[in-house]
C-alpha cells in the first residue's frame, strides 16, 4: 500500500490550517483530506471527510465505532476515544501498517471541532443532503459555524413536553422538507379525564420527522429508562460506517434504505439488506453498517442507552445478537 500520499500543501495558498493531536496530523487542500500517522498516510475526498467528521462531532463519538471509511475512524470508550488508521481493515493489519492512539474525549473533541470549523467553507452544510447544499471544494472561504454547531434534539422524557425538547415548527426554524410536503401536520387533541390534566402528552411523530433539516442524524424523541427512540430522516448515503458496541434495532417507516453490512473487525462485506416501509431489522454488536437511501426516508432507530452494556457484551454476559434461534 502507498504510505506517501500527501502532496506538498502550501497553507499560505489554500488558507487552511493543519491540525495535530498526538502522532496524528490532519491536512486538507482544495479536494482532499490527508491523515498522517507514524505508519503512513490516508487520503479522503474532502466532502466525504467533512460529512463523516460532522457526525462524529455532533454525536459525541457515538456508540462504538464511527468509521469514516474502511481505513480511518474513531472508537468511543466513553471518556476516552481511539483514533485509528487501518485497525479494522484486514490488509492494513496483515501488513502491520495499522496504527491506533487513544485520547481523552474532550481533548480530541476540541481538535475535531476546530478542524470542522476551519475546513467547512461558506455555503457547504455537511449535515444536509447533497442537493440541499453547496460543495466543499476550493480554498478557505468563510465558515458555516452556525450550521455545524447545531444541537440535536435530546428529550429527557418526550419531545413537546413543557421544559423538554420542543416540537419543530415554522416559527422555530423547521419548515417541512421538500420530500415530505404531503405529510399531515395536524397535532392530536388530548382530552384528559378530570384530575389528569397535564399528565397526558401526544404529538404528531410524522410531522416532527417531516421537518428535519438534516440527514442521518438521529434525535432522541422519547426515553423510557434506558430505552431510547431515535428517529431520523435519511437521504443519499450515510457518511460513516457505524460499528455498534450493542444491538441496534431499525424500523423502516417510509420508502427504502439499502444497508451494506460488513464485519466489524476486518471491514469484509457480509450482506446487503434492503429495508422497505414496515420492515424491522436488528443490527448485531459485531458488525458495521452503512445505508443508502435513494429518496428521503424516515427511519426509527431503537437504542439501548445502558452505560454498562458494552462491557457486558465484551465479557460475554449478554449476547451480541437480540435473539438466538
Amino acid at each position: 500500500m502507498n504510505t506517501n500520499l500527501k502532496p506538498t500543501i502550501d497553507n499560505t495558498q489554500t488558507g487552511y490550517e493543519s491540525f495535530k493531536i498526538g502522532n496524528f496530523t490532519f491536512d486538507r487542500d482544495e479536494y482532499f483530506a490527508y491523515i498522517s500517522c507514524p505508519n503512513g498516510e490516508h487520503m479522503m475526498s474532502i466532502d466525504a471527510f467533512l460529512r463523516a467528521m460532522m457526525r462524529d462531532v455532533a454525536w459525541g463519538f457515538f456508540y462504538g465505532t464511527v468509521a469514516f471509511d474502511d481505513v480511518f475512524g474513531t472508537t468511543n470508550h466513553y471518556g476516552n476515544v481511539d483514533v485509528f488508521i487501518g485497525s479494522q481493515h484486514a490488509e492494513w493489519t496483515k501488513a502491520e501498517r495499522d496504527y491506533l492512539e487513544n485520547f481523552k474525549s474532550d481533548e480530541l473533541m476540541d481538535v475535531f471541532k476546530a478542524l470542522l470549523s476551519d475546513w467547512t467553507n461558506e455555503g457547504f452544510d455537511p449535515f444536509a443532503a447533497p442537493q440541499e447544499t453547496g460543495n466543499a471544494w476550493g480554498r478557505n472561504n468563510g465558515n458555516e459555524d452556525k450550521l455545524i454547531s447545531r444541537q440535536r434534539e435530546v428529550a429527557k422524557r418526550m419531545v413537546g413536553i413543557p421544559g423538554d425538547a420542543p416540537l419543530r415548527s415554522d416559527e422555530n426554524g423547521y419548515p417541512v422538507n421538500r420530500a415530505f410536503a404531503d405529510v399531515d401536520q395536524s397535532q392530536p387533541v388530548i382530552e384528559a379525564e378530570p384530575g389528569f390534566e397535564g399528565e397526558l402528552h401526544a404529538y404528531n411523530f410524522f410531522a416532527f420527522l417531516s421537518r428535519s433539516d438534516v440527514t442521518w442524524n438521529p434525535s432522541i424523541v422519547s426515553v423510557v429508562r434506558q430505552s431510547l427512540f431515535c428517529p431520523t430522516t435519511e437521504e443519499y448515503i450515510l457518511p460513516i460506517d457505524h460499528g455498534n458496541d450493542r444491538v441496534e434495532w431499525f424500523i423502516q417507516i417510509s420508502d427504502e434504505i439499502v444497508w451494506d453490512i460488513k464485519d466489524g473487525k476486518t471491514s469484509a462485506p457480509l450482506a446487503t439488506v434492503t429495508m422497505r416501509a414496515g420492515d424491522v431489522s436488528a443490527q448485531p454488536a459485531d458488525i458495521r453498517h452503512q445505508g443508502q437511501s435513494p429518496k428521503r426516508s424516515m427511519l426509527l432507530v431503537w437504542e439501548n442507552g445502558s452505560p454498562e452494556i458494552m462491557d457486558m457484551i465484551k465479557d460475554g454476559t449478554v449476547p451480541i445478537v437480540p435473539v438466538t434461534f
